[in-house]
């Protein structure tokens, strides 16, 4: 028997013009769809989150806390990755991809209006980006009181010839900004961000030291930039003589558009850097990603954190090379990322506490169920953490990283104190 074929009107050709028709019918209704789902998320994520008010914890909620903190030096942790941002009111000079805010790019303006809803920001509020210091202050004050806040900087994209290139950038937080707030507020640590490809490159590195910035921010993913260049040799040098650490990210980069210069995280290409004494802190201990080795062409891809690892074990790096435990509870690293550096406690010494705040405040990005479901956490842990998430995100990440446990050799294990007591490496207060 022959198949009938759709939509048949003239023989041979028939059944492929149905399939045609089909498939665009299909394709239609498929992108009607997807625009059906992007306008509803539009509209529904800012009010799914949208956090509430800072609020006090139940007694049971401060308990766990408290139990969770025992032995911590609490005026040590200081919190080496926070993200401050704006849009660029009230002066603060910070500044948003106009592709970002634009219906034109559906996706960016969600990924948008995610980030936005979740840090409490109202994109047309002209006090959002005080109203987004205060709020981070807020929770820092309630959930962490005597420690820190390093505060990071985000440059501009730069050209090969060492030129601003807003187009290539998502987003832009002046140094001077970083550096007021830090001195406004004395629970404030600034991190500067200066590309290396900046003419001026090595004057605005004095200028910020001299102003008391305490490290430097690199994400050259999306940044532009290539760490293991020898255009970057003098900068290197300049932040070994300053004793400024280098707090780069490491990895695939999935909350800021890098798509097309993925490779430069590539985390073999600090070795640089490493190198020239540079002390590097691996933002999310590279946890995404493949890579190969760029000083041996043609070898094979690897994950990224197993070449974090390989640096991390190489006795040459040993005082120079830390990873910060940034995003490491993410869904997309909460798998061998995390079980790994949560075992490894001869690694733990040199892990640095970090939030990467405020993607912690997305519902989505960090999930109890998923860690529950791993074996990291408990059922009642779960709804403690829970409870501590709707009061304080930022207090959340915090405790989420310290319930953490793995079994090994028959015991529990987390992460050691030593790993959240940060303002160590900056030398303490």
């Amino acid at each position: 028997m022959h198949s009938v074929p759709v939509l048949a009107t003239d023989g041979k050709h028939s059944s492929s013009t149905g399939r045609r028709l089909l498939t665009r019918r299909r394709l239609l209704i498929g992108a009607l769809g997807g625009a059906g789902t992007l306008a509803a998320a539009r509209l529904s994520l800012p009010l799914l989150l949208r956090p509430g008010p800072v609020r006090v914890l139940s007694g049971a909620a401060l308990a766990f806390a408290d139990r969770l903190l025992e032995g911590v030096d609490r005026a040590l942790v200081w919190d080496v990755h926070v993200h401050l941002v704006g849009l660029g009111t009230g002066g603060t000079g910070c500044w948003v991809h106009p592709h970002m805010r634009s219906h034109l790019h559906p996706l960016r303006h969600l990924q948008f209006d995610a980030y936005a809803a979740a840090a409490g920001i109202d994109p047309g509020d002209e006090e959002a980006d005080g109203k987004y210091l205060s709020r981070l202050l807020a929770l820092h004050r309630a959930g962490n009181p005597t420690g820190k806040l390093v505060l990071l900087a985000f440059d501009w994209n730069h050209t090969e010839a060492g030129e601003p290139a807003p187009e290539a950038s998502t987003f832009h937080v002046p140094n001077d900004y970083v550096l007021r707030t830090a001195r406004e507020h004395d629970d404030v640590v600034a991190c500067a961000s200066i590309h290396p490809y900046r003419r001026d490159a090595l004057d605005e590195l004095d200028r910020v030291a001299e102003e008391g910035a305490r490290a430097l921010k690199w994400l050259p993913n999306a940044m532009g930039i290539d760490p293991a260049l020898s255009r970057c040799d003098a900068f290197y040098d300049r932040l070994r003589e300053l004793d400024l650490p280098l707090l780069v990210h490491t990895g695939r980069e999935q909350a800021v558009d890098s798509n097309e210069a993925q490779e430069l995280g590539n985390p073999l290409r600090v070795r640089r850097a490493l190198e020239h004494g540079v002390r590097v802190i691996a933002a999310h201990c590279a946890g995404t990603g493949e890579y190969s080795d760029p000083d041996r062409p043609g070898s094979a891809p690897r994950p990224a954190f197993d070449l974090f690892l390989e640096l991390m074990d190489d006795p040459r790096y040993a005082d120079l090379l830390f990873g910060d435990l940034s995003a490491m509870t993410q869904v997309n690293r909460c798998g061998e990322p995390l079980a790994t550096v949560l075992a490894r406690d001869d690694l733990h010494s040199r892990l640095l506490f970090g939030s990467d705040y405020p993607l912690p405040a997305i519902r989505a990005v960090v999930s109890t169920r998923v860690l529950k479901s791993k074996g990291y956490i408990d059922a009642e842990e779960r709804r403690l953490l829970n409870e501590v998430f709707a009061a304080n995100p930022l207090l959340f990440d915090l405790l989420v990283k310290r319930a953490l446990r793995v079994d090994v050799d028959g015991e529990r294990r987390g992460f050691s104190a030593s790993a959240f007591e940060t303002g160590r490496f900056f030398g303490g207060a």
